[in-house]
Parts: C-alpha cells; structure tokens; sequence
C-alpha cells in the first residue's frame, strides 16, 4: 500500500509560479510511475502530467500546460514535484498526486493523495 501526500498548493496571482510536492510512502518509489492530476469545481478530474519510474524519467504531459508546468522527481527522498509556471485562473483546481505500476498517462492512478488546492487570482 502506497501513502502519497501533496502540499505545495495555495493562493497565487495570474502569471506567478507554484511548486507541489508529493511525498511517498509504503512503497518500492522507483518502481512507480507518478502523475499529477487536477479537478477544478463541477469538472471532471484531467491528467496533468506524468513520470516514469527510472531510467530516462520519460515525462507526459497535458498539452493545456506544456511548456509551462514541469515534473520532476527525487527517488532518494521518494517526493515527485510538478513546477507550475505563468499559471492563469484556469490552472485553478485541487491538485492530486498519483502512483501507478503500470501505466503513464490519462489512465494511471492506483494509488491516491487526498490532494492539494491551487487558486490563480486574475
């Protein structure tokens, strides 16, 4: 069983940056793929980024935040981070980590945080 808590999250103006973090527990961590996901009020909850286990630390990412939102990982300390860059009102949302054996992407999340709320003033 895997443990994951975010943090990070809170109250930023349009065009300024936040960093998440997540922190793992319970697990092998390098074994896992981790995402980012996000749900903002009456939406469904959408993939927001992703990162493989080891090796080359393939990344994905949405296409409504590449070139802004970067993610990145630290096996040794089993935290996964996303950097939120330039971020507008509709970045606004609660903010959910994800763990995955198997998968990267949209379809990933066998295990989850209770996750982390982001708001973008304009």
């Amino acid at each position: 069983q895997v443990q994951l808590v975010e943090s990070g999250g809170g109250l930023v103006q349009a065009g300024g940056s936040l960093r998440l973090s997540c922190a793992a527990s319970g697990g092998t961590f390098s074994s896992y793929a981790m995402g980012w996901f996000r749900q903002a009020p009456g939406k469904d909850r959408e993939f927001v980024a992703g990162i493989s286990g080891s090796g080359s630390f393939r990344t994905v990412a949405a296409r409504t935040v590449k070139g802004r939102f970067t993610i990145s990982r630290d096996n040794a300390k089993n935290s996964v981070y996303l950097q939120m860059n330039s971020l507008k009102s509709e970045d606004t949302a609660i903010y959910y980590c994800a763990a995955d054996l198997l998968r990267i992407g949209a379809q990933m999340g066998e295990y989850w945080g209770q996750g982390t709320q982001v708001t973008v003033s304009s």
